[in-house]
């Protein structure tokens, strides 16, 4: 392909991904799999943030609200690229420089490259550029060179006793009371504005969780490790009414099920004071029956996340209410 100088996309299927890497004239412009993209594209921008301040969470949510639904057309069979598309909006938007686009694009391609190395079974096809939508391509790496390179990172990733694989969505994975973190990438919301983040009056949240596990607690706090937002983790239900009348938080997570006094019981207690009437109460539970879902309307809670969940799906509740 590089001794052609082939433009298109290459697309490769194998039985737990698609693989995508866009050429123009034998150059690398992009590499991505329709598996998680945004996982990993987020993963990306929130380290990036930190040369980066204007990339808070709140804009990363609303990235994937505008772009990653299109992604389900890649995994069905298309070509489309709304992870790239979502680096140009951010590009076109004044929220990213050119010169630290060019860069995540490449970082990226070269991850995702690595691991296509591995990859030893699949279909292929080449489709040409006229069948592709017309992008701004920021990048463009030496094939060649850009394959050697990631060659040898997964050899030494080998040597080292590591293998390179593709990115993984962050979750909380609940098997009864027992979870399990996976690794932290951030998020997705509803209900946010779909046109570019303007000023807000309030920019940091104080959120209350309410569980009597301590790694669910810690999970939580890890998926909610943003400068916009300070975690208050209360393990104990009984105790947990003064200390959120102390803390007043913007928005309380509360588990269901908990010894001597569960969430229904709180929720109700909660509303029942002056300052809590309004402030949105979100049910955590691994419980999905009707029956828990009527209770939770009958104490006013304002949602129902259901275990196992994302750091997206959290996110996605948080900003959903808070908004």
């Amino acid at each position: 392909m590089s001794s052609r100088q082939v433009s298109g996309c290459l697309k490769v299927i194998t039985p737990t991904n698609h693989w995508l890497l866009f050429l123009e004239q034998g150059a690398l412009n992009y590499a991505t799999t329709t598996e998680r993209a945004f996982d990993r594209l987020d993963a990306h921008l929130r380290r990036l943030s930190l040369q980066v301040p204007g990339l808070v969470s709140a804009l990363r949510v609303q990235v994937r609200l505008l772009f990653e639904q299109q992604a389900h057309s890649a995994a069905d069979g298309g070509v489309d690229c709304p992870d790239y598309q979502a680096i140009c909006w951010l590009v076109e938007q004044h929220h990213l420089p050119v010169n630290q686009a060019t860069s995540l694009i490449e970082t990226i391609s070269k991850d995702v490259v690595e691991a296509f190395l591995a990859v030893r079974e699949g279909s292929h096809e080449l489709i040409e550029a006229s069948r592709l939508e017309p992008m701004s391509w920021y990048c463009h790496l030496n094939l060649r060179t850009t394959v050697e390179e990631c060659y040898s990172r997964m050899q030494q990733r080998r040597s080292n006793g590591s293998v390179a694989m593709p990115q993984r969505s962050s979750g909380v994975m609940a098997a009864g009371r027992g979870v399990a973190v996976a690794e932290t990438i951030k998020p997705q919301s509803a209900g946010i504005d779909s046109s570019p983040v303007k000023g807000e009056a309030k920019t940091h949240y104080t959120i209350a969780c309410i569980d009597d596990s301590p790694t669910v607690l810690r999970a939580i706090n890890d998926f909610l490790d943003d400068k916009m937002f300070s975690v208050v983790m209360i393990d104990d239900p009984v105790k947990a009414l003064m200390q959120v009348i102390r803390n007043r938080p913007d928005l309380i997570l509360l588990d269901v099920t908990m010894p001597n006094l569960d969430g229904y019981e709180l929720c109700s207690l909660l509303r029942r004071h002056p300052d809590f009437k309004t402030t949105p109460i979100i049910m955590v539970t691994s419980n999905t029956g009707f029956i828990d879902r009527a209770k939770a309307k009958l104490v006013r809670a304002s949602g129902y996340l259901t275990k196992p969940f994302s750091q997206s799906d959290l996110l996605k509740f948080i900003f959903k209410h808070l908004n």
